[in-house]
């Protein structure tokens, strides 16, 4: 049973730390499972990355001491593909930090690794054009996927999110929810566009969530971004077009309709002035440009007829 209850990660605090060596990277790893700083301070789908990863770790070098891993990491992370580094870098830091903190090594040796910026970019923000054309394929009134693209279009959310929003979640014409990632709370007025199609989706109020399976069930989070990229293929959208492409084609959207950086943030959820900058980067720049210069326009002829 306590095997079982780790391998479904509801273990209580402790759980597997009497049968590992004290000192070693598998009593480690079972410890931080249990503590405030894995358990509290983390999203619930950052543990589930790092149990993942963590577990895996336990299982090849769980008889590795943790005080002595500095040479060893160094040469894991070098081995990994560039695409894994990043997160296998945040949950062995985490493990480190948590680690130095309870007395059971010295340093974080995972401090002085600095991995290389990434060479593939970020997310692909979704264009106007590749919008319209999901938008032809899957009309207002053509059941999940329609509803799917005006929820990340006009919410501005994260997938997981908004596969969990529902009738429940909007009232007096706003949609409040608390984002799963950050817990921070957001409130974002209904769109009139994302009205029309959640009236126009027969019995979408008759569920829980606006999204739903064709059984009529919540949307598993493992099997939604498979059926997301089905319907984005049936309308001929190349690969680059994915779930995340249209919470940052919302960020744009926002900065062309000049909204102010902190306006931004309230409906995207961000907590910083850098991560509504880094969602926005992609906004139309010739149109704002060609306002500026008209606002400039404006201003001369202005001054000039007061002279």
């Amino acid at each position: 049973m306590p095997a079982y209850e780790m391998a479904l990660g509801t273990a209580p605090a402790g759980v597997g730390a009497k049968r590992n060596r004290p000192g070693s990277v598998a009593s480690a790893v079972a410890s931080y499972f249990g503590s405030t700083e894995f358990c509290d301070d983390l999203a619930p789908s950052t543990q589930a990355i790092r149990r993942v990863l963590l577990e895996k770790f336990r299982r090849e070098h769980g008889d590795k001491p943790i005080a002595l891993l500095r040479k060893f990491i160094d040469e894991m992370m070098r081995a990994l593909r560039r695409g894994a580094r990043k997160n296998w870098l945040k949950a062995l830091r985490g493990l480190l930090q948590y680690c130095v903190a309870e007395g059971l090594c010295k340093e974080d040796v995972t401090a002085s690794i600095k991995l290389a910026p990434s060479q593939g970019g970020s997310f692909h923000t979704w264009t106007d054009d590749e919008i319209a054309q999901f938008e032809a394929h899957h009309p207002v009134g053509s059941k999940p996927p329609a509803r799917l693209r005006a929820l990340l279009l006009y919410t501005g959310q994260r997938r997981g999110d908004v596969i969990r929003m529902g009738r429940q979640h909007i009232k007096d014409g706003v949609l409040t929810i608390t984002q799963q990632k950050t817990g921070v709370r957001v409130a974002v007025p209904v769109h009139p566009q994302l009205r029309a199609i959640i009236d126009a989706s027969a019995g979408v109020n008759a569920n829980l969530t606006f999204i739903v399976t064709q059984r009529g069930k919540p949307f598993p989070g493992h099997s939604f971004t498979a059926w997301f990229r089905k319907h984005c293929d049936d309308a001929g959208l190349p690969k680059r077009c994915v779930v995340h492409g249209l919470r940052k084609a919302a960020g744009r959207k926002l900065a062309e309709a000049e909204c102010r950086a902190h306006e931004i943030m309230a409906v995207l959820g961000h907590t910083t002035l850098k991560e509504a900058e880094r969602y926005t980067k992609d906004f139309d720049r010739a149109k704002l440009a060609r306002s500026a210069m008209a606002r400039l326009g404006i201003e001369t002829v202005t001054r000039k007829a007061k002279n």
